[in-house]
Parts: structure tokens; C-alpha cells; sequence
């Protein structure tokens, strides 16, 4: 008589969906307290889970607390200047690292490849290199991450389309497959 196998289980840091659902909807609601409990609950998830973590919802807290930091006036612009572009920087590079092969690849090519705006790798570029942009555009770009980071990433994760934009099949299919690329090594 042959055993039936059970399925493997994949043990997360959240409680279940609905904790999942709530922090989601926190970290993207647009009010400083609500967030900060999202970002706080996601601290117990990296308690838990470690270097697991998913590296999005690692990269959408940091953006949020940016956020949550530049709303409550503590601090000043030369800070959150630095504090929004560290936050940008590691986003960039780590969304464009696992695409990184052997070969070196242009940020450029590969932001476009996974559909971030090509700015968005110039103020990389600048906050790395150059000289620090502006702070309103380091909240410009902080606003285009996580957007993206909603749309790529967090609605994918509903299994629900919270993106205003109506989508044929073909997106769909190119999204399942955009999908299973973030939830890959590279995001863990």
C-alpha cells in the first residue's frame, strides 16, 4: 500500500491571510497611525522570519516609515533626504540584483525589463554618485516605488487586482509569471 504524501507546508511569519490583508491595507491607507502599526507588525514578521523575509515587504516598509518620518516633521530635509534615498537605493539594487547574472546588465536595461520608470534608476544613479537631488523629488520617487510595489507585488499576493487598470488575458498571464519571479530566491 503506497503512502499518499501530504502537501509541504510553507511556514510564514503572519498569522494568516487576514494579517496579511490588514498590514497590506495599513502600510498603503495614507494614515501615519495605521501605518505605523503596519510597521510594526512587520517588524514582528522580520522578528520571526529573518533573512525570509520577503525582500518587497521589507523595501515597502522602509519606503512607508520614510513616509511616516517625513509626515510627523521630526526630522529635517537634508534627513529625509537621506533616509528617503537609502530606502530608493536598496530598492533599486535589489530588485535589479537578482536579474544580475554573470554577465554585468545596465540598471537601465533591466528597470525596464521589470517595468520601473528609468528616472527612478537616475535618482539612484544620483543619490549613489552625484550630487543629493531635491527632497521633493525623492518623495516623487518614493511614491513611484511603491505604487509599483502594490501593483507587482502586494496585489498579486490578494489574488485580486487592486490596480485601477483593467487587464486582457495576455497581461494576466505575463503578470502569473512576473509574479512567480518576485516570490523567487532574489525576494527571499
Amino acid at each position: 500500500v503506497r503512502r499518499r504524501l501530504k502537501p509541504l507546508r510553507t511556514v510564514v511569519a503572519w498569522r494568516g491571510r487576514a494579517e496579511w490583508d490588514q498590514v497590506m491595507v495599513g502600510l498603503y491607507c495614507g494614515d501615519s497611525r495605521l501605518q505605523q502599526d503596519a510597521l510594526d507588525r512587520v517588524s514582528a514578521w522580520k522578528s520571526r522570519y529573518g533573512p525570509k523575509m520577503p525582500l518587497a515587504v521589507d523595501c515597502t516598509a522602509e519606503l512607508i516609515r520614510c513616509k511616516v518620518l517625513d509626515s510627523s516633521g521630526k526630522l529635517k530635509s537634508h534627513e529625509l533626504i537621506l533616509s528617503y534615498g537609502l530606502a530608493l537605493v536598496r530598492f533599486v539594487n535589489l530588485i535589479t540584483e537578482r536579474k544580475q547574472k554573470m554577465v554585468s546588465i545596465p540598471l537601465r536595461q533591466l528597470a525596464r525589463e521589470v517595468d520601473i520608470p528609468i528616472w527612478v534608476v537616475d535618482l539612484r544613479h544620483e543619490l549613489t554618485h552625484g550630487k543629493l537631488p531635491r527632497l521633493a523629488l525623492c518623495r516623487k520617487g518614493c511614491d513611484v516605488v511603491l505604487d509599483w510595489l502594490r501593483k507587482m507585488y502586494w496585489s498579486r499576493q490578494l489574488g485580486n487586482n487592486l490596480c485601477e487598470e483593467s487587464e486582457d488575458e495576455e497581461e494576466e498571464q505575463e503578470e502569473v509569471e512576473a509574479n512567480a519571479e518576485l516570490d523567487s530566491d532574489g525576494w527571499e
